[in-house]
Order: C-alpha cells, then sequence, then structure tokens
C-alpha cells in the first residue's frame, strides 16, 4: 500500500486488543501512517463505532475520504459474543467497577436462562449504563456518575434481533446478539439479570462483526505494524 491509498481512503480492520480504547487504537494507527508514508498533519482517520476499553474485537478504522462513509457504516447492525455473570450487580454494568449487591442463583435452570432471552426479541426500550459516554446537561454520564450525582436517565429504543446462549456454567452465561446501532450490552447483561430475578454484569464482550465486515478479516495493531508497515 502507497501513502496515496490511505489518503484517497480505505477501509481497515483492526481487532482492537483487550484495554486499549479506541482513540488509543485509532491513534496508533495514524501515528504509523504519518510516520512510515510521511502523512499531512491534518491526514483524515476515524473509527466507525466506540468499543469499550474492555471490550475487545473488531473496530473499523477509515481513512482519507472514507471517512465520509463511517456514519453509514455506524448504522449497520452489530455482533457480539460476551460472557455475563449472574449473582451480582456493578454499578457500571461491567467489570469497570466494584460489584455493589449480590443476589441469588440458585433457582436458575437452563430453561428459565433460554425462555428469559425471548423478552429481550425484536424492538425494546433499553436505559443507558449511568458509566456511559453520553451527554446530559453538557457532561457525560460516566462524569455524573464518577462525581456521584443522581441523573435521570431516558429509556431509547433499540433492536435485537438475534439473542442466543452458547454456554451456560453458572454463574457465566455466555451468549451471542446481534442488534441494532446503539444497543448498549452492558445494559442488556444488568437487565438480563434483573428478568431472571437475580442480578448480572458483563465480564467479557467481543464484537465479530459489524455490517458485511468480520473481525475474522481484522488484524491486531501489532500485526498492522507488522505486515502493513514494516513489510511495505
Amino acid at each position: 500500500m502507497t501513502a496515496e491509498d490511505f489518503q484517497n481512503g480505505l477501509v481497515l480492520l483492526i481487532d482492537k486488543p483487550l484495554k486499549w480504547s479506541s482513540f488509543q487504537a485509532v491513534n496508533k494507527l495514524k501515528y504509523l501512517l504519518k510516520n512510515h508514508y510521511g502523512l499531512p498533519k491534518k491526514f483524515k482517520i476515524g473509527h466507525a463505532g466506540t468499543l469499550d476499553p474492555l471490550a475487545t474485537g473488531l473496530l473499523i478504522v477509515c481513512t482519507g475520504k472514507f471517512t465520509k462513509t463511517i456514519t453509514e457504516i455506524q448504522a449497520q447492525e452489530k455482533e457480539y459474543t460476551g460472557t455475563i455473570t449472574v449473582g451480582a450487580t456493578t454499578p457500571s454494568y461491567d467489570l469497570e467497577t466494584e460489584i455493589n449487591a449480590t443476589f441469588p442463583t440458585s433457582h436458575l435452570t437452563n430453561e428459565l436462562i433460554l425462555e428469559t432471552t425471548k423478552q429481550f426479541l425484536g424492538e425494546i426500550d433499553q436505559k443507558p449504563p449511568v458509566f456511559s459516554a453520553i451527554k446530559k446537561d453538557g457532561k457525560r454520564l460516566y462524569e455524573h456518575a464518577r462525581a456521584g450525582e443522581e441523573v435521570e436517565i431516558k429509556t431509547r429504543k433499540t433492536t435485537i434481533y438475534e439473542f442466543e446462549i452458547t454456554r451456560i456454567a453458572l454463574p457465566e452465561i455466555n451468549f451471542r446478539i446481534k442488534c441494532s446501532k446503539g444497543t448498549y450490552i452492558r445494559s442488556i447483561a444488568y437487565d438480563f439479570g434483573l428478568a431472571l430475578q437475580s442480578g448480572g454484569h458483563l465480564t467479557a464482550l467481543r464484537r465479530t462483526k459489524i455490517g458485511k465486515y468480520s473481525v475474522e478479516n481484522a488484524v491486531s495493531p501489532e500485526d498492522f505494524e507488522q505486515h502493513t508497515i514494516h513489510e511495505n
């Protein structure tokens, strides 16, 4: 690939590592491309859909003229796999914060778990996590949450196309979900725990698809550096 290729526009599929922010991943690529190809300071690069630091998987990075397609890519349906741990909740609905309450799980059966997924199929009302980047009164929700401020969060419509349980080894429940843009899988984990008359939080998450793009065709930032940069 040449500097002209990147400036004209490419769609790069990156497998985001655990604990990296999406911003870090894009910055790493930007640094590599600018240094190796001598691209201008105003070189356009951006990602099509944030992944939390505690999630791994498909991050679509667009360069040059293809940055104009970011909104279109973001609007496509997404697929995730992950793990919900039942019997406990956290304020962030995932492992970012400590457990704040525990709940019984002795009543849970495979049949109940599988049956409960049906409540989440189709269009649902979802309340985003208080630890999220949505803005309220000029501040991001997580800023309000970290300051200990109570904030009223409105529900929003989202669509779950598929919700498959792939493994049950309590307290862990593995799943695969196909959903619309704007779905918070952390909220699904929390709400699923409630629906089971217990509690739940997200303990692993991997984005596997965005529209026609699959993580199977993605490379890690290290592999991108090794094979795209150093072998060119």
